[in-house]
């Protein structure tokens, strides 16, 4: 299918805008929810595991990170190896994650309109399935 790369190139701009503008009342970026989000998911983890998920250089997750840090979102805590720096989410940034999760889904709803249940749930099966062909080539993941 020719052009789907275009079509999914046409969407990401305008959807990382919309995101920036939900999140910045939280003084947050779509690249700081991303780390939020994974914690949240995964539950506490090592800057690796974030940086491998994304595909994503360690050092800018370092700055993520330490920018979350400041914002007091996010905490170290002690790990079996000193030198591995484990994070999770504080209480405000649980909150934090909960609040932009509604507005967030709300969004989808949004942008999903007129599309029936059984496309949408199409698409987010096979979402991931392009994003694990594309890491299992060598791809980088997210880079925003």
């Amino acid at each position: 299918m020719e052009g789907i790369f275009r079509h999914y190139l046409a969407i990401y701009r305008p959807l990382i805008t919309r995101l920036n503008q939900l999140l910045e009342p939280y003084g947050l970026t779509y690249s700081l929810w991303q780390v939020i989000f994974y914690i949240e998911r995964e539950g506490p983890s090592t800057l690796v595991e974030i940086s491998s998920y994304y595909g994503v250089e360690k050092p800018s997750i370092t700055r993520r990170v330490h920018r979350l840090e400041e914002r007091e979102l996010i905490e170290q805590i002690p790990g079996k190896d000193r030198r591995v720096k484990v994070i999770r989410l504080t209480g405000r940034g649980v909150a934090v994650y909960r609040e932009c999760r509604e507005k967030i889904s709300l969004l989808e709803g949004e942008i999903m309109k007129g599309m029936a249940r059984e496309e949408q749930e199409l698409l987010h099966r096979l979402l991931p399935e392009i994003r694990k062909n594309l890491m299992r080539k060598g791809g980088a993941g997210d880079e925003a």
